[in-house]
């Protein structure tokens, strides 16, 4: 009678260990969590900075509100990086404060002279007229469409834009292009996306490092400088 008794009270016991013993491995495991929890905005820009953008403009400036005129941006609101770059999409661009001297300009808004190469010329002419030094870089990975627009006080000095086609080649290749060893083909060169996928790809993988030869790329920004607000607006 006892030794049924024993292995009740001893079953019970083994029970009431292991029920405490899970709820302070729970507990431990929520703390861990809590403690190293980081804000969104903190974990989103762990990767680089502009994520899903392949196209930005950057502009020689310290006013993001002189971009914002000269784009005519509707509805413009002070926003933090995070959301400035989350808002960037159709027809939304993210202006951000200046970094080293330069401001730059982030979102799909912006043109993509493969849609219209003609207006884009007239674009970047304007711009450039009324801000100064622009330049514009354009890198999609998925097609292998990119651009490198070198512009001031309306003329072009440099300009190279390849979609299937080379729609623009203007202007002397540069020293920065030269040492990345940037392949540039004539105006009106068609490509066959299987011969020359790998040439392609290549210069897309170097765009940012040209941006960082001309002026700034924006895929090293870095963690002190997202404190400060710029601007995000509606194209016109």
């Amino acid at each position: 009678m006892l030794l049924p008794l024993g292995v009740v009270f001893g079953a019970g016991l083994f029970f009431i260990y292991n029920s405490r013993r899970h709820a302070r491995a729970s507990e431990d495991s929520a703390s861990t969590q809590s403690n190293s929890f980081t804000p969104s905005s903190e974990r989103d820009f762990s990767a680089p900075m502009i994520g899903h953008h392949t196209r930005w403009l950057a502009i020689k400036g310290e006013d993001p509100k002189i971009v914002q005129i000269a784009l005519q941006l509707h509805h413009p609101t002070p926003c933090s990086w995070a959301e400035g770059l989350v808002e960037a999409k159709e027809d939304k661009l993210f202006i951000s404060p200046p970094v080293s001297g330069w401001i730059l300009v982030v979102g799909l808004g912006l043109p993509d002279p493969a849609d219209d190469v003609d207006n884009f010329f007239h674009f970047m002419s304007r711009l450039s007229r009324q801000l100064g030094e622009v330049q514009y870089f354009n890198a999609n990975r998925v097609i292998n469409h990119h651009a490198w627009i070198l512009t001031e006080n309306g003329r072009i000095y440099r300009a190279y834009a390849c979609a299937d086609t080379v729609l623009w080649n203007e202007g002397l290749v540069t020293a920065a292009e030269k040492d990345l060893r940037l392949r540039c083909f004539d105006y009106g060169t068609e490509f066959d996306f299987f011969t020359t996928r790998d040439i392609l790809s290549a210069n897309c993988e170097k765009v940012g490092q040209l941006a960082a030869r001309w002026s700034i790329d924006p895929h090293t920004v870095t963690r002190e400088n997202w404190d400060a607000h710029g601007i995000v607006g509606d194209m016109s």
